[in-house]
Order: structure tokens, then C-alpha cells, then sequence
């Protein structure tokens, strides 16, 4: 295996980067196709010995979907959608009470594990985190 990049690599490259955070939803999981079948054929290529786990590794990053942002708003509704307290939802997300309130009033706004744990709360519900 050469250090080159290929043509699917480029274009796996190309795709993640070209897409702006401002797709409209019909855009994003067209979108989201695209990034899944790139990387199930390379899953398929890597079980088959022809990509190394180092590579691998980067189709696996590349085919993250990127978190949306998570206005006060959003954060809100998404804690009463499971009928959750706020000291509830905090110990849920492993942050402080304090934080999640000022998630919702919008003073401050969630990053990192927080995003990536509400953004699973969003689309795999409650079960997923529990």
C-alpha cells in the first residue's frame, strides 16, 4: 500500500469538505448517502485486505456526519420531548445542573462530548444514552 492518495480518497476528501453547514435537509441526506456508501466500500475493502487499518481510520473520519448546532431552543424542547428535569438531563450528559441552564437561556452553548451526546439523545433517543 502506497502513501499516495487515491482517486476515492480524493473524492471522499473533496465531499467532506466542499459541503457548507448551511445544506438545506433534502441536500444533507443526499449527502449523508454519499458518505455511507463511500464508507461501506471502503469497510468492504479494508475486511478484504486491501486498505490497512491506518487508512481505514481516515475513511472513518471522514465519513462523520458533522453535528448541527444546538440553539437554547433546540436544547430545551429536546430535554422536554423525554419529559426530563434539568438536574436529570445534566446527570444524563454528564455536565452540571448550572451549564444546562445556561444552555437553555443561551448564555453559553455546548461543545464537544455535550454536543455529540445531545445530537445522539436527538436522533437515537433516550435508550441510547441510559
Amino acid at each position: 500500500m502506497t502513501d499516495r492518495w487515491t482517486n476515492f480518497e480524493l473524492a471522499a476528501l473533496s465531499w467532506r469538505f466542499s459541503v457548507n453547514s448551511q445544506i438545506d435537509k433534502e441536500r444533507n441526506a443526499v449527502r449523508t448517502r454519499a458518505l455511507d456508501a463511500i464508507h461501506e466500500t471502503a469497510l468492504d475493502l479494508h475486511e478484504a485486505g486491501f486498505i490497512d487499518k491506518r487508512r481505514m481510520q481516515l475513511y472513518d473520519a471522514l465519513c462523520l456526519v458533522p453535528i448541527g448546532e444546538y440553539p437554547a431552543e433546540r436544547i430545551r424542547n429536546l430535554r422536554l420531548r423525554y419529559q426530563l428535569s434539568q438536574a436529570v438531563f445534566a446527570a444524563i450528559l454528564n455536565t452540571s445542573l448550572s451549564t444546562v441552564r445556561q444552555w437553555e437561556i443561551g448564555q453559553k452553548r455546548p461543545g464537544g462530548t455535550s454536543l455529540k451526546l445531545l445530537d445522539l439523545l436527538d436522533r437515537k433517543g433516550l435508550e441510547a444514552l441510559i
